[in-house]
């Protein structure tokens, strides 16, 4: 049974298509407040997931348990929850006031309840003067901030979010990652928010699932989903990773099994033999991680990694420039550097480099 604190539990759920397992024995926990995430890639089972938890699907085995009442066979219109989806489902000819007021006529809420509750969602969504527009007349931001005040108005213990920032451009997208959780944290409701992109999850969460064939690999916070990774792949879906495994993972490490590297971990030096490393430099600075680092070498660090290879490719965007190359150990390996001044341009195809990684930098990843 899930813990008190619990919003919403699943207890080895599954649910089957004919002889394809969407679900497959899925357990999980979600805190009362949390901003909760379910990533992973098409048919990986996270939308199926999020049917499972509004009613829209009945599992075949397991229980949805809800604020610690068991809704396994609760009809939708029953249960301490709303969704919103990725295409906003709003009323065209309806203005945005009756929009949001739609859920509490049904439920024949009081009319000054009504007005009150509506004034108050608006405002949490930054409408408060557009309740007379109609859809047709807002921008794809604003018509996803009516859904999420249409939701939000009914006062829900969870929240179900099915992409909700899919239908918009790169820049409207950044920007409501930053309003959708600004906004739940001022409601202070349970969010659980499906979706396929590794950076809005990372963005925006305060815990993540990471979702392959029906099953969680992974169940941390956005720092322990990145930096350390449990499986091969999360290592390759949440973010690039270098991977080392077999032979290679016993030349470069010096032990067998199955490691992962960040790009931004990996110095790129020159040829020599040392790789040009000051033994008094940080190398996660150099590599521009951004991340707080160690500002020197230890001797009891058992020092570093180091691998000779030439470049395959360098890759300018912007912010950062990505380096492939192909190490004389017989794999490629992607290091990435900030681009705070013009050194990446010294970096050619053909050159030969040596790569360096700090030992305590490489994850080891459990055997699939």
């Amino acid at each position: 049974m899930a813990g008190e604190q619990a919003a919403l539990a699943l207890e080895g759920v599954e649910k089957r298509y004919g002889d394809v397992r969407a679900v497959d024995g899925v357990d999980l926990e979600v805190a009362r407040g949390e901003f909760f995430s379910m990533l992973g890639p098409s048919g990986s089972g996270k939308t199926t997931v999020l049917r499972l938890l509004a009613g829209f699907e009945t599992p075949d085995a397991g229980r949805v348990v809800l604020g610690g009442r068991d809704v396994t066979k609760v009809a939708p219109f029953d249960r301490d929850v709303n969704t919103v989806f990725q295409d906003y489902a709003l009323f065209p000819h309806l203005t945005v006031w009756q929009n949001v007021e739609y859920g509490l006529k049904v439920r024949r809420v009081p009319k000054p309840e009504r007005r009150t509750r509506v004034g108050e969602a608006l405002e949490t969504v930054r409408l408060g003067g557009y309740g007379e527009r109609r859809p047709g007349q807002l921008s794809g931001g604003q018509r996803q901030r009516v859904a999420l005040a249409r939701a939000l108005v009914n006062r829900p213990a969870v929240l179900l979010l099915d992409e909700p920032l899919g239908a918009l451009d790169l820049k409207l997208r950044l920007e409501m990652q930053l309003e959708l959780k600004q906004i739940q944290r001022e409601a202070g409701i349970t969010f659980v928010f499906v979706t396929h992109d590794q950076d809005e999850a990372l963005t925006l969460s305060d815990r993540i699932a990471v979702f392959n064939a029906g099953r969680i690999e992974q169940v941390g916070t956005p720092t322990e989903i990145y930096r350390k990774p449990a499986t091969a792949f999360v290592a390759g879906f949440v973010g690039t990773s270098n991977l080392l495994e077999g032979a290679v993972a016993k030349q470069l490490l010096d032990v067998d099994g199955v490691y992962s590297i960040r790009p931004e971990r990996i110095r790129i030096g020159g040829p020599a033999a040392d790789s040009g490393v000051d033994p008094g430099a940080d190398p996660g600075a150099a590599a521009g991680s951004g991340d707080t680092q160690p500002t020197e070498i230890r001797p009891e660090d058992a020092a570093l990694c180091r691998a000779l290879g030439r470049i395959a490719e360098v890759i300018y965007a912007g912010a950062q420039t990505r380096v492939l190359v192909d190490l004389d150990a017989g794999v490629r390996l992607t290091a990435t550097a900030q681009n705070l001044d013009d050194s990446a341009v010294a970096w050619q195809r053909g050159g030969q480099v040596t790569l360096t990684w700090r030992r305590e930098d490489v994850t080891t990843l459990s055997a699939e």
